[in-house]
């Protein structure tokens, strides 16, 4: 080898070493990995650096223990890619990424489970079918849309939290927590799954939402068909039409189909709850999903109280003047809560009596 390609070698060595750090920092953002696999398979020498990483660690067989994409298959894929040649970047020997071989080799040393974790990456994206998770959530009373590659869209109701996994032959998409309501664009081959809990539904073209609750999923389709099942039970799938919804309890089968409310499913985009004689534990529940400031309802006989009414999220003012329209309903307001009960009724006043003289 000659001096100028030891040269890059060190320089491609350090450049490694680098990435290394990066993925053992934590996890990297979209645009970090866009970039990091660009790099990996800019040229065979790159992924050598990370094999030789493993191979001294001697855990080679457990980081490429990948029987549909072997690291032959990977290195012979790269290779076809270049026309057959080794195309290395171009770079100055004059880099901040140029160390000496000795110590690129210590600091690789130290950065072998970053090292593994890095080929795994490689080894997930060569294969097509697993690819790393794109994270999207909001705060609490924060709502966003994106528009996703597949030009699909993502509308996320407040504290919800998606992971997304877009490969070559489908759409997968998990609601960790939370309610996100879905357009999904129609692209043949590759279907739109999206599981939350133990609930899966699957889409092509159309549009719905899906609310993981404690214990249960809500599925509302607002446009086209969904097929609704539950992973690990018995019960088989459920077709779920526009303007219908099901309900699939953790660990049970969907429940029945039923008439939807797609108005009052999908208020929360424009910032509106709807409640048609919904209790007052239901609706104050609702507003804590937004507020800053949680309602408490201190007297248990007014959780029952029927609520009727189209209210903003932002504005929880309204709807208290609302309550204290109900007879004996006070609202008493603090910079920690809102709290809600029901006054005494008035004693009556006694009578006057009369002292003769």
């Amino acid at each position: 080898m000659s001096t100028g390609e030891e040269q890059v070698r060190e320089i491609i060595a350090g450049q490694a070493g680098e990435w290394l750090a990066a993925h053992r920092s934590g996890p990297l953002d979209a645009a970090e990995r866009r970039a990091f696999f660009a790099w990996l398979t800019a040229s065979p020498v790159h992924i050598e650096e990370y094999l030789g990483v493993a191979a001294l660690a001697r855990q080679l067989p457990v980081a490429a223990d990948d029987p549909e994409m072997p690291l032959e298959a990977i290195l012979e894929r790269v290779r076809a890619g270049a026309g057959g040649a080794t195309r290395l970047e171009t770079v100055s020997p004059s880099s901040p990424a140029l160390t000496s071989p000795h110590a690129s080799r210590r600091w690789l040393w130290a950065a072998v489970p970053a090292a593994l974790a890095a080929i795994g990456f490689a080894l997930l994206w060569w294969n097509g079918d697993h690819v790393a998770a794109e994270r999207y959530a909001t705060q609490h009373g924060e709502l966003r849309s994106w528009r996703l590659s597949d030009d699909s869209m993502l509308r996320l109701n407040t504290d919800t939290s998606v992971a997304v996994r877009f490969s070559r032959s489908e759409r997968r998409v998990e609601v960790e927590r939370g309610e996100a309501l879905f357009e999904v664009a129609h692209v043949a081959g590759r279907p739109f799954h999206v599981v939350a809990g133990t609930a899966s539904a699957t889409a092509v073209g159309t549009a719905f939402s899906v609310h993981r609750e404690t214990g249960s999923t809500l599925v509302t389709v607002v446009r086209g068909r969904v097929a609704a099942s539950a992973t690990g039970a018995r019960g088989g799938t459920a077709t779920v039409d526009a303007g219908e919804q099901v309900r699939i309890r953790d660990g049970e089968p969907p429940g029945p189909v039923t008439p939807a409310n797609v108005e009052r499913s999908t208020a929360w985009l424009h910032r509106q709850i709807v409640f048609e004689r919904e209790p007052l534990a239901t609706v104050a529940a609702e507003f804590n999903r937004y507020s800053a400031v949680p309602i408490e309802i201190e007297t248990p006989a007014l959780r029952t109280l029927l609520i009727t009414g189209i209210f903003s999220v932002d504005d929880t003012e309204t709807f208290l003047d609302f309550l204290r329209t109900f007879p004996r309903v006070t609202v008493q307001t603090t910079s920690a809560s809102i709290r809600v009960r029901q006054a005494a009724p008035a004693m009556p006043s006694p009578h006057p009596t009369h002292q003769g003289s």
